[in-house]
């Protein structure tokens, strides 16, 4: 056993969803969102350097010390896998590890909408799940593909860096591509699963303008295709995807994209405080005929207007589900002001007045 290990026994202890090691400094665990101070000594950089290459792969501490940061997944069979980065700062060596558990929730234990099950049906197109780091992006995307990987007789490729959740095929064939261990690129990976017969193509991140390219193209020749985009609403989701062209291919592209998109998912991650946990809230546009019409002649500031009058197709604004969440008394007043979009909304919600300066 690493001695690495013990740490990831006890966040598998307390529910950590990160463990955080950084030379000069004890170990911190996230918890709910929060970083909490584990009681146990101050890391010295080469106690820490030791401890962490005794987990790392060979060419991935040879990519750390040629550049200073890397991205790899270590797995404790029977506990948990982890998505680990290693990075260097001003006092040495540093890690941060997020927990994937072994167990994939389904979309009904996460209480994920109705409309995001349906998503995995699809026959084709572009489906953007987005948010901030630590969201639950991958879980969500998990859920539906697992949902695929139940009900649909297709093959399923992943292309991740690192590869998180690990599906089983059941009826679907699923094979998982790491960046940098499998393939070299997202961009390679994309271009090659386009001759590997897929009907599903999940990109772990659309990071550049050439992967956004590709996940479009698989998307409008009769793939069905996952992304992640760090945006935090579906409007800014849409203008990201088009801004990331040369202005002169931004026409083209609204063109293909509004052909293309299906939905876009935007959640946020909250606190619980009728209970132990965390809940999501979403914001969901479904690509209708008249919201590709808005794509198509760039006006996605209209966007928000459809998804209101929308709600028949399953379509929700952030707020309006930071409002249910809020009225069921599972988040507080105070995180659901700070993370909302229109935060006059939750004003009255509010215990103490808003702190922050640039909401005045």
């Amino acid at each position: 056993m690493a001695r690495i290990d013990a740490f990831f026994k006890l966040m598998n202890e307390q529910g950590a969803s990160d463990l955080h090691l950084v030379s000069g400094q004890p170990p911190a665990l996230r918890l709910m969102g929060e970083i909490e101070r584990v009681k146990y000594k101050v890391l010295e950089n080469d106690d820490l350097k030791s401890m962490l290459y005794e987990i790392a792969p060979e060419d991935k501490v040879k990519t750390f010390e040629e550049t200073g940061d890397v991205d790899f997944g270590y797995e404790i069979p029977g506990t948990a896998r982890y998505r680990a980065n290693f990075f260097m700062q001003k006092y040495g060596v540093a890690a941060v590890f997020r927990q994937i558990p072994e167990e994939i929730l389904t979309a009904e234990q996460l209480g994920l909408p109705m409309v995001c099950t349906k998503l995995a049906s699809l026959p084709r197109g572009l489906v953007l799940v987005t948010g901030p780091t630590g969201s639950g992006k991958s879980t969500t995307l998990a859920a539906i593909i697992d949902t695929a990987n139940k009900t649909r007789k297709d093959h399923i490729i992943t292309v991740e860096d690192p590869v998180e959740f690990v599906h089983k095929s059941q009826s679907c064939i699923i094979n998982h591509r790491e960046v940098g261990m499998h393939t070299k690129s997202f961009t390679a990976a994309l271009k090659g699963a386009l001759r590997e017969d897929p009907d599903i193509i999940l990109v772990g991140e659309m990071r550049d303008l050439e992967t956004i390219s590709l996940a479009i193209e698989a998307a409008s020749t009769g793939h069905l295709v996952f992304g992640t985009l760090h945006t935090s609403s579906a409007p800014k989701t849409v203008d990201r995807v088009i801004e990331v062209f040369p202005s002169s291919e931004q026409s083209q592209i609204r063109s293909t994209l509004s052909d293309g998109l299906r939905a876009v998912i935007a959640q946020v991650l909250f606190k619980r405080i009728d209970k132990k946990g965390r809940c999501a809230a979403m914001e969901i546009l479904i690509a209708n005929a008249a919201v590709r019409n808005l794509i198509r002649e760039g006006k996605t500031h209209q966007i928000n207007s459809m998804i209101q009058t929308g709600k028949k197709y399953g379509m929700q604004l952030l707020d309006d589900a930071i409002m249910d969440l809020l009225n069921k008394g599972w988040i507080g007043g105070d995180e659901a002001y700070m993370k909302a979009n229109d935060k006059g909304k939750f004003r009255p919600f509010l215990k103490s007045p808003p702190s922050d300066f640039t909401d005045a």
